[in-house]
C-alpha cells in the first residue's frame, strides 16, 4: 500500500487538493514546485525554477506550468488547472485524476474516456533538468498529446505582465525548440524524446491568479505567455519523455536518464524515510566543494543559524555523516572569517548573530555524541578552542560578557536571536540584554570545551563557569516555576511565557537544579506543547496571536506571538526524556504522531515552518523547513537510542553538572 497516495474524491475537492503542495529540489539550489493538483497557487511556483546570480539573489520561474492535453477523435481533453479571476478554474483537469501517487517520484493518473495514461516527474540532480515521463496504459483508438509551455523568465518575488518588451521568438533543437524571453536570462531547451511538432501560436494567458499570495497580502494576478504547443501520437505501452533544461540535450538519452534518476530515489515508506528525503532536498552543493543547508522552501537562502541548528539532523542523524562535513568544511572558514574580521561570502547569511557560534558549538557537540569526542576533537578541536575565546576576548559587535559572566546582547531595536520577525526594522518581540536561550548555550559550550579539552582548561575559566552557573539561576529562575525569556536590567520585566527556556532544561550540560528543569518541563507542557510543536508565546499570556495569516505585517506580529515551531520539539523532547526516562516513550511517540499526520497536509512528505496555535494547527509559512525536518529527525534518534539503553539494561548518556 502507498504511504504518500491521495486518491480522486481529494483530488477533485479543490478546497483540498490546492492547499497541499510538493517540493523537488536538485542541490543546486533549482526546484519544482506546485500544488498536488497541478494547479498554482504561490508566485514561487514552477516547473523550472533555478538561481541565476547575474540577475538577483533569488531564484527565478522559467517554465511556469506545462498544460496536457490529450486528443482522441479529434476531441481535444485539456487536464491542465489554472485559477483565474473571479475564482475561476480552467481548463477544469482535475476531474479526470484518478490518483497521485508520491512514494518515489510525483506519478500522477488520469482517465479520460477509454484512455488511461500515467505522468511521472523527476527533478535531476545536479543539473537544472526537469523530466516528465508519459505512459499511455490504456486506450482503444488512436491518441495524440498536445503539451503547451507557460512561460515566465522572472524573479519568483514578482510577477510578469503582458509586455512589448519580451523577445518570443524561438530556435529550433533537436525534437524541441528553445527560447529566451528577456536578455540576461539563459536559453531554456524544451525537448522531446519522439520526433513531434511545434505549433507556434504564440499568446498570452491573461489575469492567472495565486490564491496564496492573495491571502498573504501580495499581489496575485500575472499574464502568462504561451508560444504554441507540442504535438505528437503515442501507442499504448508507449512512454514519451518530456525535458526542460538549460541546455540542450540528446533525447535518445532521455529514458535511461530518467531510469538511473528514479534509482537514486529512496522510497517513501514510512515517517522517517519521509523525513530522510526532505532532509536530502536541503543540501546545496554550488560547486564540487562547498555544501550548505539551505533555510527551507520555496523562499529561504542559507542562514547561518539554521544550518547549524538543522545539521545534526539533518546530516548524521540523516544516515549521511559525509553531508556533516562537507557543509562543516565550508562554514567553519566562514565562520574564522567573521570573527578574523575578515570578508565573507555572500552564499551564506547571518554569520554575524551573536548566537550563531554558540548553535555551531551546540552542532559540534552532537557530532562528538554521535562519533566520539577523540574525533570531534581531531577534526574540529582547534576551531572550537577559537570560538569559545572568541567570544571570551569580547569583540563581538553585538554580545559581550559582562561581570556576572552571562552573554549580554547590545541591540538597537533589529532582532537578535532566533525570533527575527520585524516590522520596519524593528523586532516584533523585542528581546535584549540576557536571553535565556543563548546564556544556557553560553554555559553548555563551556563545559562541553571542558569535558573535550581538559588540556586547555584553566582555573580562570574553572571559575567563570561556576559563575555563569550561579548567575543563570540568579537572572533567570522566577517565583511562578520558570524562567524569564530575557531579563533586560533596569527594564521592566516582561513575564511572558516562551519556549526559550526549554534549552536550560534540554542542553547535556544544564545550569538548573532538577526541581527547576522539572518545572520548566511541566510549565512548557502545560501552556505550549501541541500536537505540531511549541507555542512561541502562551494563550495565557498578554499578545497571543492564536492564528499566522493575513497581510505581511500581521503574520510578522503572530509569527512569535503564539504560532507553533516545530523545530522546538527536539529539545522538548530531549528535556522530557531526562526527567522522565521509561515514562517518555510513549509520550513523545503519541505526540510524533501528529507530525506524521502533517506529511499528508501542508508540504506533501515534508514539514512546515510553523503552524496556528490553535486548533486545527494549520501548516503555515515554509511548505518544507530544515529546522523542522532537522529536530524532528534528531527527535527520532534520540528516542531509538533511549529506548535502545533501556532494552539493554544501560541508561542513554545524561550530563547535568
Amino acid at each position: 500500500m502507498s504511504y504518500l497516495k491521495f486518491d480522486r474524491r481529494l483530488m477533485a475537492n479543490l478546497d483540498e487538493s490546492t492547499q497541499r503542495e510538493y517540493i523537488r529540489t536538485n542541490r543546486k539550489g533549482a526546484y519544482c514546485c506546485s500544488s498536488i493538483v497541478g494547479c498554482n497557487t504561490r508566485k514561487y511556483h514552477g516547473v523550472l525554477v533555478v538561481p541565476i546570480p547575474t540577475l538577483s539573489p533569488n531564484n527565478h520561474v522559467l517554465l511556469s506550468s506545462l498544460d496536457l492535453t490529450i486528443v482522441q477523435h479529434g476531441v481535444p481533453f485539456n487536464v491542465g488547472i489554472h485559477e483565474y479571476e473571479g475564482d475561476v478554474f480552467s481548463p477544469k483537469g482535475h476531474k479526470y485524476i484518478r490518483e497521485y501517487n508520491v512514494d518515489v517520484v510525483s506519478s500522477m493518473t488520469y482517465r479520460v474516456g477509454g484512455v488511461l495514461l500515467r505522468k511521472e516527474f523527476i527533478f535531476c540532480h545536479y543539473v537544472n533538468r526537469a523530466l516528465i515521463r508519459y505512459t499511455l496504459l490504456e486506450a482503444h483508438s488512436q491518441t495524440t498529446l498536445r503539451l503547451s509551455p507557460f512561460l515566465a523568465f522572472r524573479d519568483v518575488k514578482m510577477l510578469t505582465h503582458r509586455n512589448d518588451q519580451l523577445d518570443g521568438s524561438y530556435q529550433e533543437a533537436t525534437s524541441g525548440v528553445s527560447f529566451c524571453l528577456y536578455p540576461g536570462y539563459p536559453r531554456l531547451y524544451l525537448q522531446l524524446s519522439k520526433q513531434g511538432r511545434f505549433v507556434s501560436d504564440a499568446h498570452w494567458n491573461e489575469r492567472i491568479e495565486y490564491i496564496k499570495e492573495r491571502e498573504r497580502g501580495y499581489e496575485y494576478t500575472e499574464d502568462l505567455y504561451v508560444p504554441g504547443y507540442f504535438e505528437l501520437d503515442i501507442e499504448v505501452g508507449e512512454s514519451i519523455y518530456f525535458s526542460a533544461g538549460l541546455d540542450e540535450a540528446d533525447p535518445r538519452s532521455f529514458a535511461q536518464l530518467f531510469d538511473e534518476e528514479l534509482a537514486m530515489r529512496t522510497v517513501r515508506e514510512d515517517f522517517r524515510s519521509c523525513l530522510l528525503n526532505s532532509a536530502l532536498q536541503f543540501y546545496y552543493r554550488p560547486d564540487a566543494t562547498h555544501g550548505y543547508l539551505l533555510a527551507g522552501y520555496p523562499w529561504f537562502g542559507v542562514r547561518a543559524r539554521d544550518l547549524f541548528v538543522a545539521l545534526p539532523g539533518c546530516s548524521i542523524y540523516a544516515d549521511a555523516p559525509e553531508r556533516y562535513y562537507r557543509i562543516m568544511d565550508t562554514a567553519i572558514p566562514e565562520l574564522r572569517n567573521f570573527m578574523n574580521q575578515v570578508s565573507i561570502s555572500e552564499e551564506i547569511r547571518g554569520i554575524n548573530e551573536p548566537d550563531v557560534g554558540l548553535w555551531a558549538v551546540w552542532a559540534l557537540q552532537q557530532y562528538a555524541a554521535w562519533s566520539s569526542p577523540a574525533d570531534m576533537v581531531s577534526r574540529y578541536g582547534d576551531f572550537l578552542d577559537e570560538l569559545i575565546h572568541y567570544y571570551l576576548r569580547n569583540v563581538h559587535p553585538n554580545l559581550r560578557i559582562d561581570e556576572t559572566g552571562l552573554c549580554y546582547i547590545l541591540g538597537d531595536g533589529k532582532p537578535l536571536s532566533w525570533m527575527d520577525a520585524k516590522i520596519d526594522g524593528q523586532a516584533v518581540v523585542r528581546r535584549e540584554g540576557y536571553l535565556v536561550e543563548v546564556n544556557a548555550l553560553w554555559y553548555n559550550a563551556l563545559c562541553f570545551y571542558r569535558e573535550v579539552l581538559p588540556s586547555r582548561w584553566t582555573p580562570e575559566l574553572e571559575e567563570l563557569v561556576g559563575r555563569v552557573q550561579t548567575s543563570f539561576c540568579r537572572t533567570f529562575i522566577n517565583e511562578h516555576g520558570y524562567l524569564f525569556d530575557y531579563v533586560l536590567p533596569h527594564h521592566p520585566q516582561d513575564w511572558s511565557v516562551r519556549p526559550n527556556m526549554i534549552f536550560a532544561a534540554s542542553l547535556p550540560y544544564s545550569p538548573l537544579p532538577k526541581s527547576t528543569r522539572r518545572s520548566v518541563v511541566e510549565i512548557v507542557t502545560r501552556e505550549l506543547r501541541t500536537p505540531k510543536g511549541l507555542r512561541s508565546l502562551s494563550p495565557k499570556s498578554e499578545g497571543y496571536q492564536p492564528q499566522c495569516h493575513g497581510t505581511q505585517l500581521q503574520r510578522e506580529r503572530a509569527y512569535y506571538n503564539g504560532s507553533v515551531w516545530p523545530w522546538l520539539l527536539g529539545a522538548y523532547f530531549e528535556a522530557y526524556l531526562k526527567l522522565y526516562g521509561r515514562g517518555a516513550f510513549s509520550f513523545i511517540e503519541r505526540t510524533l504522531i501528529g507530525m506524521e499526520e502533517e506529511l499528508q497536509e501542508h508540504g506533501v512528505g515534508t514539514i512546515s515552518e510553523l503552524f496556528d496555535g490553535n486548533p486545527p494547527f494549520k501548516g503555515r509559512g515554509a511548505i518544507s523547513f530544515a529546522m523542522s525536518v532537522g529536530e524532528i529527525l534528531r527527535s527520532l534518534h534520540l528516542l531509538q537510542q533511549a529506548q535502545a539503553a533501556y532494552d539493554t539494561q544501560t541508561l542513554p548518556m545524561i550530563r547535568y553538572e
